[in-house]
């Protein structure tokens, strides 16, 4: 049951403008019953000129119906040799009443069911159209007439739970509505009253037994601002609410009916619909319509369905009221007594309606003469001791018929709704920006870090190359050099021997000739003139070794081209080698499992027998699949070695990185690899990848090995620490793929089974990320939210145990609670037992009771403690509810026994 009894919602007309449309001309025709399609169509816009013609609405007259009610034992008994009081003529719509054996009167009605017609029928005829106006935005009312025990109630209330083809109105009438809106963007709410002695009570809830009627001076609506409104989700929430209401409804034994209603009974069903409104197509100067249209406005439409289970009339003398019940017998034919007067009024045009007369009068103020549409059916007996009873029973429905009502549509423009569509419209657009700025800021600081990496190799390239040449130079000039000295040296041992053998020749008396002494002057000139040219050869070589220093630049930034353009390529075919090793165990894998299947089927059988053993072959390679698996992982691991895997990570090549992303995710899911992973840097990897990259098999992926790092309770804090829960939410708002999403969903409920990290993971939106997986549907999806709902929930209980926690819960806080209220009954099981789960662990902690009840819970820890089909959580829901003063305190209150 939605929220409680007290906490329905009610929504407020502050800050709208309401605008009253009138009945197209359609509707007044006959209803047809065909299927209701469950999607509401855009409307229309009247023209100003259209709208101000039909501003008053359009009349439409109030249908009335005659039921008849076979005869009971009583009366086959008693009236055995008697005829009926009344004769039908169904095909005609007629009803003649016997005055006596050969005189009878004839009244027409709109219809004229027999006591043979089905509650379907009755349905069909009396309140489909007054239900599929409300739908349309009309009020409408269903009311039912006539002397006690005739069958009101158990023509509208009948809720049919030992037949199911004995449904009331009521019943069938919601369950037309329920078929037709969209629950998300509709709301149904309910208010069960009855008018008791004339006082206003509360069916709904019993404390409230004093209501007042507010009439609204401007417009004249009628409203009961004090009644429990119970917003409802589901059939079997209003079921329920029809249960409790008929328990606290006041019914007595009389000599006519056996449970006589001592009350006027009154269900009101508000229902609110979304529907979109445009505005006129904007002309061009010229006159022309242009093919420019103002955008769409939301409407609300506003229409309320009223039941009124009337109380019957009776005669004192006959139903044998005395003491409280004749007081309560006077009370309501006074109520009755007031309706018919201002029925009289109404079909005689009076000037005056004495409306005021009675709170039932006020109460159907719209219903006769007002705004809605109204069907009345009127129910009589047969037999003819009751015979003034039933003509007075068909003369009130005979003045009913000539009651005109003006039916109009209410709408209000839903600004508060565009208000909230666009709100969430700038939160994506500011949470993209904002993620686009980041990888934007990410990407330029890469730059920037890349490219002061690559000019300081440069620099200590051209250093060292420069430092080489520049020794190069100094060793080939000192070797010049040397050579000089030593020809010098030669040069000059070789004139002072030439000098002493000139003196000892001239000691002996023998003298040189002057020619020779010129002849050796000359050699001795062209040897130095040598030396010196020498000297000028190797300067000029030491300056050619300068200008190769100054003018190096370009030589050495050609070499560093093609040193880079060399490694990129090195580094192209290691990747490819990886791959092909990759591929190459694979397929050896493949080639292994294919060799086994056909060893197995037999040389007989090799190509007969292939389809038909195609089956175990799947099988046995399910069955050996995972050791061969991880077999062709260790392989790789060992050939490859992990940080040339994880550089792959990196790769510009799009199919290397996806393969090496998941190369890794295998790596990932064995708790052996998960630590080398981690301290190889593959955990800040696969988050830059999921930062960075919009490819979604790569996110996808990524995220998948995030998921499996984060089932390590020492990878967790390493995960948040890095901004990893951000990520996660950032890729669960902007993904749209189920397997993704699932990978998100599952990495974050890893994370929330740890007590460490509950503030940090709800600080940084790892609740509301859960919360809005949920837009996927997908029930594996589903099943990693509740998972995670449920290790939160359960880390939650823990604290508050061992006095670490205190204070509501994270998940109530973060409006966790409805969706899983609405999902405890799921029909997948594993959603349901873990939202279950999640539930017993949330009732354990006294603070979060009162949010609870007021959210509907408590009545499913009713039902787990009754129908789960696991012992363990059915007992964990019992010793809770126990456990708990404020659930055993509301348990009492609604009477509920478990």
């Amino acid at each position: 049951m939605a929220s409680s009894y007290r906490n329905g919602y009610r929504g407020s007309s502050s800050g709208s403008m309401k605008v009253d449309r009138p009945v197209p001309s359609s509707n007044l025709k006959a209803p047809s019953f065909k299927s209701r399609t469950s999607t509401g169509s855009v409307l229309r816009r009247s023209s100003p000129a259209s709208l101000t013609a039909l501003d008053d609405g359009v009349p439409g007259r109030v249908r009335v119906a005659v039921r008849l009610r076979p005869r009971n034992a009583e009366e086959l008994a008693a009236d055995a040799d008697f005829a009926d009081c009344v004769e039908l003529q169904p095909e005609l719509k007629r009803l003649k009443l016997r005055k006596n054996n050969w005189d009878s009167d004839t009244y027409e009605f709109d219809e004229v069911l027999t006591e043979f017609a089905s509650q379907k029928r009755v349905y069909e005829v009396v309140a489909k159209p007054v239900v599929e106006s409300v739908l349309d935005g009309y009020n409408g009312t269903v009311m039912a007439y006539g002397q006690t025990g005739t069958g009101k109630t158990f023509t509208l209330g009948r809720i049919g739970e030992e037949d199911t083809s004995d449904r009331g109105i009521m019943v069938r009438s919601m369950e037309d509505i329920f078929a037709d809106i969209s629950p998300e963007t509709d709301s149904i709410s309910v208010s069960y009253l009855q008018l008791y002695m004339e006082t206003l009570q509360d069916l709904l809830d019993p404390a409230n037994d004093n209501i007042p009627i507010v009439e609204d001076p401007k417009t004249g609506d009628v409203s009961v601002p004090g009644a429990t409104l119970v917003e409802i989700r589901d059939q079997q929430s209003f079921v329920e609410l029809l249960r409790i209401g008929e328990a606290h409804r006041i019914a007595a034994n009389t000599k006519l009916n056996t449970e006589s209603s001592r009350s006027h009974a009154i269900l009101m069903v508000h229902v609110r619909r979304s529907v979109n409104g445009r505005e006129d197509v904007i002309s061009s100067e010229n006159g022309d319509p242009s093919h420019l249209a103002k955008p769409f406005k939301p409407l609300v439409r506003k229409s309320k369905l009223v039941v009124v289970d009337l109380a019957g009339s009776e005669r004192v003398h006959k139903s044998g009221s005395e003491g409280h019940m004749l007081e309560e017998a006077k009370s309501i034919n006074l109520s009755l007594s007031a309706l018919g007067k201002c029925i009289n009024a109404l079909a005689e045009n009076s000037a005056h309606v004495p409306v005021r007369d009675s709170k039932l009068t006020r109460l159907l103020r719209d219903s006769f003469g007002g705004t809605a549409r109204t069907s009345l059916i009127v129910t009589i007996g047969p037999s003819p001791r009751h015979r003034g009873e039933t003509a007075s029973t068909i003369q009130f429905g005979q003045r009913a018929m000539k009651v005109e009502n003006m039916l109009k549509i209410k709408e209000e423009f839903d600004y508060k709704s565009l208000s909230r569509r666009l709100e969430v419209q700038v939160d994506k657009l500011i949470v993209e920006n904002e993620r686009q700025q980041k990888a934007f800021e990410d990407e330029v600081e890469r730059i920037n870090v890349e490219a002061q990496n690559r000019i300081s190799e440069v620099e200590r390239s051209f250093t060292d190359a420069l430092e080489k040449e520049r020794l190069k130079c100094q060793m080939d000039y000192m070797e010049s050099v040397k050579q000089l000295e030593e020809k010098l040296v030669l040069n000059q041992q070789k004139h002072d021997c030439d000098g002493f053998t000139d003196g000892l020749c001239n000691g002996q008396g023998s003298r040189l000739s002057v020619a020779e002494i010129n002849n050796l002057l000359e050699k001795e000139t062209n040897l130095r003139k040598a030396a010196e040219e020498e000297v000028e050869h190797l300067k000029s070589q030491l300056g050619q070794h300068s200008q190769l220093e100054a003018g190096g630049d370009t030589e050495v930034l050609k070499l560093l081209k093609i040193i880079e353009d060399e490694a990129h390529q090195k580094k192209k075919l290691e990747e490819e080698i990886i791959i092909l090793r990759s591929q190459l165990l694979q397929s050896t894998f493949e080639a292994d499992q294919m060799r086994r299947c056909l060893e197995r089927s037999g040389p007989g059988n090799a190509y007969t027998g292939l389809d038909s053993s195609m089956s175990p072959f799947r099988h046995s390679q399910f069955k050996d699949s995972g050791n061969g698996q991880k077999a062709s992982m260790a392989t790789l691991f060992e050939q490859v070695g992990l940080q040339k895997i994880l550089a792959l990570l990196e790769s510009e090549d799009a199919n290397v990185r996806i393969h090496a992303v998941k190369v890794v995710a295998n790596l990932a899911a064995e708790e052996a690899n998960q630590k080398k992973i981690v301290e190889s840097g593959g955990l800040t990897s696969l988050l830059m990848l999921l930062r960075s990259f919009e490819d979604e098999t790569v996110r996808r992926v990524a995220a998948g090995a995030i998921a499996n790092l984060a089932m390590n309770e020492a990878n967790q804090e390493l995960i948040m620490l890095e901004g990893g829960i951000s990520l996660l939410s950032i890729t669960a708002a902007d993904a749209e793929d189920p397997q993704t999403l699932r990978m998100v969903a599952g990495a974050i409920a890893n994370l929330c089974g740890n007590d460490k990290l509950q503030k940090k993971l709800r600080s940084e939106g790892g609740i509301k990320a859960l919360l809005g997986i949920v837009r996927c549907g997908h029930p594996d999806v589903l099943s990693q939210v509740a998972r995670g709902i449920a290790n939160f929930a359960k880390c939650e209980s823990r604290g508050s145990t061992q006095g670490i926690k205190s204070g509501r819960s994270l998940l109530i806080e973060d409006g966790a609670l409805p969706w899983i209220v609405q999902n405890a009954n799921n029909e997948a099981a594993p959603i349901r037992r873990h939202i279950e789960l999640a539930l017993c662990h949330l009732a354990q902690h006294e603070v979060n009771a009162k949010d609870m009840i007021s959210g509907g819970a408590l009545w499913e820890l009713v039902r787990i403690s009754r129908d789960c089909s696991r012992e363990d959580i059915r007992s964990l829901a019992r010793r809770t509810l126990n456990s708990s003063p404020t659930f055993k305190s509301e348990m009492r209150r609604l009477r509920i026994e478990y």
